[in-house]
């Protein structure tokens, strides 16, 4: 418990002050950090060497985070949240309080309700909305676990939680665009 609560604690630290995380979350090990710092996010895309115009996952701790950032969640988002099997990411339309550079170009943005209690716990006690993006070059695949993350990703955060360096990776979230007109599109299974 000591040291869940250190990784947390080194964890705030270093996302109060706009720097990068390379943490476990409920699918991969990700890279995350404020997701509400313009300049932090930056620093993402450049670490990923990954366009600026290709939008970032979005973990919030709970429904009531999810609210404060989106303008209005569909009652259906409820539904598949409740009914998931695995953690499944759904893109709103209309978010709000976030960084500009993290919303899509049709004014959407991909949010998780993070699963994984690490994850719950590190943003509910930052109260803002973290960013997940795999531990990955742009144009490497998706790391299995924390010994396949590429050196130059690990030399590029500020702070590596300790917790759950062993583990081998879930799959990747289900996403599901829903859009405030009740369109419904599957973007991965």
């Amino acid at each position: 418990m000591k040291d869940f609560i250190a990784d947390i604690n080194n964890c705030i630290d270093v996302l109060e002050t706009g720097g990068l995380i390379l943490y476990p979350t409920d699918t991969v090990w990700g890279i995350g950090c404020d997701a509400t710092n313009e300049e932090a996010i930056s620093k993402i895309y450049q670490l990923k060497q990954r366009e600026d115009s290709k939008a970032l996952i979005c973990l919030v701790a709970n429904d009531a985070m999810l609210e404060r950032h989106v303008e209005q969640v569909p009652e259906l988002a409820y539904d598949i949240l409740d009914l998931a099997t695995k953690p499944t990411t759904i893109i709103y339309d209309n978010p709000k309080g976030i960084a500009k550079n993290t919303i899509a170009k049709d004014n959407t943005l991909a949010i998780r309700v993070a699963s994984d209690k690490f994850c719950q716990y590190l943003i509910s006690r930052f109260k803002k909305p973290i960013i997940s993006t795999s531990a990955n070059i742009a144009t490497q695949p998706t790391p299995n676990s924390y010994r396949e993350i590429n050196d130059v990703i690990i030399k590029g955060v500020d702070y590596i939680v300790n917790l759950q360096q062993d583990k081998k990776n879930a799959a990747p979230s289900s996403i599901i665009k829903l859009s405030n007109d009740g369109t419904v599109k599957v973007i991965r299974e």
